[in-house]
């Protein structure tokens, strides 16, 4: 297949008319018309990723997050995104990243976390005007369920190292918000919303003294997007089968959990 072909693919479930305004979706390395037959998912960009696709004989790396996001003042090996930008030319590697305009599309990457958590009911947290898309998800669970056995299957279920949350008070948790990746922007959303937990991949310090009243559960950055490697995975083999896919083998989350003290 040509690139732009699978780019027609991909933006088909994340038009980039979706992402937020400061974002960098879409291709960010690579020409339209190379042919593409092995593609590498992963969530983040780095030099292992790149090291990887090129031992797999991959010539597309489709990720979540984009690799560039502010313009490249020169093309050294100065920055690891100009490193991986380096290696991945040299290598015939193309690059492509489906970010907000991911996130903010029905089947997006919210809705993962939302069949991950068993929710229904789902409505946009922050809607888009005329449109079936927007930022964050509030939903129901079947049955309440009492906070800490809630946090504790969420714990489980996003194999969080370290659950980050506002104090316990023993309340049923039916009504959750959630937002992938860094939601704090959304926390009055969730308060309008009536959400009884609110649970994203990064909250403010401050957020936690203004919950206003709302269970607020942080999972990490990456861990609340993790799941977002299968849900492209799945779409490019149903949507382009002729192209051999691979979810990466690396963790890349960069932050790290001592537990030694345990």
């Amino acid at each position: 297949m040509k690139l732009r072909e699978v780019i027609a693919a991909l933006e088909h479930l994340a038009p980039l008319r979706l992402q937020d305004e400061w974002d960098n979706s879409g291709l960010q390395v690579g020409f339209p018309e190379s042919e593409i037959d092995h593609v590498l998912v992963c969530l983040d960009v780095t030099e292992a990723i790149v090291d990887e696709a090129i031992a797999a004989k991959c010539n597309l790396i489709v990720s979540h997050h984009p690799l560039i996001f502010k313009a490249l003042r020169q093309v050294s090996d100065a920055t690891y995104q100009q490193r991986c930008v380096v290696k991945a030319l040299a290598a015939g590697i193309s690059i492509y990243s489906a970010h907000t305009s991911l996130d903010n599309a029905p089947g997006g990457v919210n809705h993962r976390i939302a069949a991950l958590l068993g929710l229904q009911k789902l409505r946009w947290l922050s809607p888009r005007d005329g449109e079936d898309a927007g930022s964050g998800l509030v939903g129901e669970l079947p049955a309440s369920e009492p906070d800490a056995a809630f946090l504790a299957r969420v714990q489980r279920t996003f194999g969080v190292e370290c659950l980050q949350h506002s104090a316990l008070d023993g309340r049923q948790v039916r009504r959750v918000a959630l937002c992938g990746g860094a939601g704090a922007f959304l926390l009055h959303d969730a308060v309008c919303a009536g959400a009884d937990c609110f649970i994203s991949g990064e909250f403010h310090y401050h957020d936690y003294f203004e919950n206003q009243g709302v269970l607020l559960a942080e999972l990490g950055h990456y861990q609340s997007e993790q799941f977002t490697q299968d849900l492209l995975l799945e779409y490019l083999h149903k949507t382009c089968p002729g192209l051999t896919v691979r979810k990466t083998t690396l963790n890349t989350n960069p932050i790290c959990y001592d537990q030694s003290a345990r």
